[in-house]
């Protein structure tokens, strides 16, 4: 993603008078920009095979409403065989997706800027919606993931390759999509927040002098952003995983499933929260990860 300065987004507030080009004259910038896909796809392989552990965990805890402790007891049961499983989706797919990510909302957000002069929010706004909805193509790779990491499916589907002909030969391609609306619902807004909080955390804290100080505040800004808007967007994961662990029979809609949900937790809704604290550890060091070898990246790449 291209770090916008303020004399990019209004001429006034750098003394520039909105007459004259901040651009200079015959200098083109590019809208795709492979550099910013490139940044997406290697800060999503760095982060994922960090935390992958930590998503079991919490994966058990929004299947089965159980603690952390049982949750752990479950993983550590089935032993280091078991405790990867179900990778290869998620690296797939996560690698891909930020890459869409950060591509996608960078190739929308600057000609809405630079070209068409929209008003530097709603332009952010527009792009992350996007950037999210594009995204979305890519949920089977979540879907089998989904199934990989639950117990009940342990000895029906082998692998990735296994799940997705074994889905597609009894139930079609669009079993893949089961659950597509909490995703959508989930991705575009919150990549909309992501990059707005995130490129305001930018402008308004302070450059480090050192290395170390900056990279732990480019950490703690995209950890506390991450962790926010995980926990936020939390209930719409719970939805997620509860419709995408049934293979076969009716779609259910996401407010049918959103009462099974609160009926199987007791009618209490900070029963619907169960694995939110542990959810909002792994995001917090997640988006932590994530930022900070985004940031890494793009002097690479750049």
């Amino acid at each position: 993603m291209a770090i916008v300065r303020a004399g990019e987004l209004n001429p006034e507030a750098a003394g520039v008078p909105p007459t004259v080009a901040t651009v200079p004259i015959g200098a083109t910038v590019p809208i795709f920009c492979w550099r910013e896909f490139a940044c997406g796809w290697g800060a999503a392989f760095v982060n994922i095979t960090v935390t992958y552990p930590i998503y079991k965990m919490i994966f058990r805890q929004m299947l089965h409403g159980v603690q952390l402790t049982q949750a752990f007891g479950q993983l550590r049961g089935e032993g280091m065989t078991f405790l990867y499983r179900g990778i290869f989706p998620p690296l797939a797919q996560k690698t891909i997706s930020l890459s869409l990510m950060f591509g996608v909302y960078d190739s929308t957000r600057r000609p809405l800027v630079e070209y068409c002069h929209v008003n530097p929010y709603t332009a952010k706004t527009v792009a992350g919606l996007a950037a999210g909805t594009v995204e979305a193509v890519l949920m089977p790779f979540e879907r089998v993931q989904t199934l990989l990491a639950d117990a009940a499916y342990h000895q029906k589907y082998r692998n990735t390759h296994h799940a997705f002909k074994i889905i597609i030969l009894e139930n079609g391609i669009k079993e893949l999509y089961r659950g597509l609306v909490p995703i959508l619902w989930r991705n575009g807004p919150s990549n909309a927040m992501f990059f707005v909080l995130r490129e305001e955390a930018d402008s308004r804290l302070p450059k480090r002098v050192s290395i170390v100080s900056q990279r732990t505040q480019e950490f703690v800004a995209g950890a506390c952003i991450g962790a926010f808007i995980s926990s936020l967007f939390y209930p719409l994961n719970v939805l997620k995983v509860t419709m995408q662990c049934q293979v076969g029979g009716p779609y259910n809609n996401m407010w049918t499933a959103l009462r099974q949900v609160y009926i199987s937790r007791d009618r209490k809704l900070r029963n619907v929260y169960k694995g939110v604290s542990m959810n909002c550890t792994r995001a917090f060091f997640s988006w932590g990860i994530m930022n900070t070898a985004y940031e890494q990246l793009k002097k690479v790449f750049y």
